[in-house]
Order: structure tokens, then sequence, then C-alpha cells
């Protein structure tokens, strides 16, 4: 038996294959390396290339592993990009993850992760943002990760598929081990473009708006460790293997930084006092995501070990330092 971990080469996708494979799980890994790599994996998964739209595909890697359960990463996450290719958005987070539910399902697949996001809510109606708060999105981004948790809710009600949608606040950091982390160069993760701004990489860090009804007037994210956002993973794979009934639950820690906060606090991890520029808002970034992880602590005896900005931080700019100096080696 085995579980399949599609965009298993990404950046949070490697957590989780490492962390799968540390508890002696068998892991196949279904990526197409447009921003994974393959590097970062543990020698012991299984490493396909392939398109997670492609049905047929799916379906033979599920009858030839043996798949039990599916723990989904794959699509595209950049918010003003969504905003400006919306059609990009819906084939890849939505028609793709249909095709893959659709394989789960003829494939006898029990048990599906999905990886979904806070951008389902959009803009908070109030502080702390709990799962009762009505979805409302204000990116394309958000709404197809909405459309494919609406397509597991009905197809779990139709064909019994169990499953559980994490969604996610700011992930953050890098694995402590230092054997995976936020990987692509271009990536718009405010922490690692503040590194690489540190480490000379970029010539500045810009702050999209700061006009903001928050308290620096800069936007206000609740910041989530990797490490452990992956630990809520294996909790709630366990949790659905174990015959658990479907969930969905927010993964934050319920204290929000805002863009300002966080450049200082990469300022201290690296020791550089780089530029900072502001700039002009940028299409579809709410002023505020705060996490209510009540839910996932309570059902799922959720621990956060990692929640602390500078640690965070710190691990991040690890992998970043790291990283360049791997990629510049002569």
């Amino acid at each position: 038996m085995a579980i399949l971990v599609t965009g298993g080469a990404g950046y949070i996708g490697s957590h989780m294959v490492h962390a799968l494979v540390d508890r002696g799980e068998t892991v196949v890994v279904l990526d197409d390396l447009s921003t994974g790599f393959e590097a970062v994996l543990p020698h012991q998964a299984t490493l396909v290339l392939g398109d997670i739209g492609d049905e047929a595909l799916v379906g033979r890697l599920i009858g030839e592993h043996a798949v039990t359960a599916i723990a989904h990463f794959a699509g595209s996450i950049v918010v003003p990009e969504s905003v400006e290719n919306p059609l990009k958005y819906y084939l890849n987070n939505t028609v793709k993850s249909r095709a893959l539910i659709a394989a789960a399902v003829a494939g006898g697949v029990g048990s599906f992760l999905f990886s979904s996001t806070a951008a389902v809510y959009g803009e908070p109606i109030r502080p702390l943002i709990d799962e009762t708060v009505p979805p409302s999105p204000v990116s394309p981004y958000g709404w197809s990760k909405l459309m494919t948790e609406i397509m597991l809710r009905d197809t779990a009600a139709a064909h019994g598929l169990r499953y559980a949608v994490l969604r996610y606040f700011n992930v953050a950091g890098a694995d402590p081990k230092g054997r995976t982390g936020q990987s692509t160069p271009n990536a718009t993760h405010l922490i690692k473009v503040a590194s690489q701004a540190a480490l000379g990489d970029r010539p500045y860090l810009s702050v999209f708006g700061t006009d903001y009804p928050t308290r620096d007037g800069t936007c206000l994210r609740d910041y989530i460790h990797v490490s452990d956002l992956i630990e809520a993973h294996v909790l709630a794979l366990k949790h659905l293997m174990d015959g658990g009934e479907n969930l969905t639950c927010n993964c934050g820690y319920g204290d929000g930084f805002s863009v300002l906060e966080v450049a200082e606090a990469v300022k201290r991890a690296s020791g550089v006092d780089f530029e900072v520029r502001m700039a002009p808002r940028r299409a579809g970034d709410p002023s505020a995501l705060i996490a209510d992880s009540t839910r996932i602590r309570e059902t799922l005896g959720w621990k956060p070990r990692y929640d602390d900005l500078d640690t965070i931080v710190a691990h991040a700019f690890a992998w970043e330092d790291a990283l360049r100096k791997r990629n510049t080696r002569p």
C-alpha cells in the first residue's frame, strides 16, 4: 500500500514526503517539476513525472502501487497572477483536481487530503477567522480552491470518499534538518523574498500597500511553520485512515504579523539592514488573515512546535543561504 503525493517535489509537498518517509510509509510522488525539484526528495520515494490532470496516468499509479490515500498539493498559488490569468488557475487548481478526484473514486482510494487556503475567506469579517465564516473569495485563486472543496464535499456524499480540507494561512520556514525548503527562485513568499534581499539576490524588498486598516498600514498575516503544517497533515491522514469523519480545518497559529514586522525579523536573522521600498497595493490581497485554529487543535490534538516568528524566519533564512551557496558553487 502507498500514499500518492501530488506536487510532492514542491515546497510544502516535499515536506510531506519527508514526513511520511520518516514514518516508514511507502510514498509515490506525482509531479511535473514545473515548480518542483527532484533534488529535495528522499531517495525512498518514487517520483513519477506527469500531470495530475492525466486521469489514466493517475488511475494506473493507483493500481500499480495499491494507493490507499492521496495528499493533493499540486497547483498554482500566486494570488496576483490568478487575477491576471484566471483561466490558468481554474485549469490547474479546479479542472485538474476534478480529474484527480475522479481517478481516486474509480480506483477505490479511501482517503483524500486537500491543500486549500485561507484565501477562500476573502476579506475577514471578524479578527479571528474560524471555519464557520462563510467563504467569500476575492481572487480567482481563492475561488479555484473553494471549487475543489465543493467537489470533494459532493463526491464524498455520493461515493463515500473520506477527505480532509486544510485551509492554510501563510506557510513559511523550512525543514529544521535542512533537507528541503522553498526552492523556487522567483517565489513570491514574503519571508523568502526578504531573505533574498538580505543576501543581495534582490536589490530591495517591496512592500505592497501601506494604507491598510492595520497597526502599521501593511497587511497582517498568520505565519505557520511548514513543519507544523505538515504535522497537521499527518494527523489528518491518520484520522481519515482510522475511519474518522470528513474535516475542514484552518491551519494557523492565531497571531498576525505585518509585512514590516516580518521584514524586521529577517533583518534580525540575517544581520543585514536591506532596503525596504513602499509600493501600491496588489489586487486580491485582503488586509488581514488570522486563523482561529481551535477545531484542528481539539479534533486532531495538533500542537505546534515552531510557533515563533523568529524561529520561522531563522529556518527560512538558513535554507535560503544554503540554497544560494549550493547554486553558486563553482
